[in-house]
């Protein structure tokens, strides 16, 4: 009976072992852009433009709102263990700048090391200013909204 025991206890015990472990595998999830190497391996400075960017790579991710025109298309790649923070296992960015005719000028690459981690200090943003306490904020804007401003004039009498 001991034998019998062993035969199925032992595989009973692996079984449920494994099935616990498996439980604590990492989640991967693509976050962004997906990256294709041969699509982005395409795009050659000089020859293509922007609606040929956009045909190859599809809308970019953001675009540049100053300086030169760039498009930026970003891609990450996170693993995250159940009831766990995710982490950041892959970042890439693909920069795709143009000159003021819209042609290609570079396409550059980076990766995860010009990623910066923020630790932010404590649960509130620091300001400039002075610090207003809660009866200032509720009625600090009282006779200031609608009030007559310097060089406007007041209402006209007939």
């Amino acid at each position: 009976m001991a034998g019998f025991a062993r035969r199925i206890v032992a595989p009973a015990l692996l079984g449920t072992a494994l099935i616990a472990a498996s439980g604590c595998t990492s989640i991967r999830e693509s976050r962004g852009y997906i990256v294709d190497p041969v699509l982005t391996g395409a795009i050659q400075p000089g020859i293509d433009n922007q609606r040929s960017v956009e045909g190859t790579l599809g809308r970019p991710t953001f675009t540049s709102q100053f300086g030169q025109p760039t498009w930026y298309y970003v891609s990450s790649t996170t693993a995250r263990r159940p009831f766990v923070q995710p982490r950041i296992d892959e970042h890439s960015v693909l920069a795709v700048r143009f000159d003021a005719a819209g042609n290609v000028v570079a396409a550059d690459r980076t990766g995860i090391e010009q990623v910066v981690y923020l630790s932010p200090d404590g649960a509130e943003t620091p300001t400039l200013g002075r610090e207003r306490g809660f009866l200032e904020d509720l009625f600090g804007n009282i006779g200031q909204v609608g009030g007559i401003g310097p060089g406007a004039q007041g209402p006209t009498q007939p």
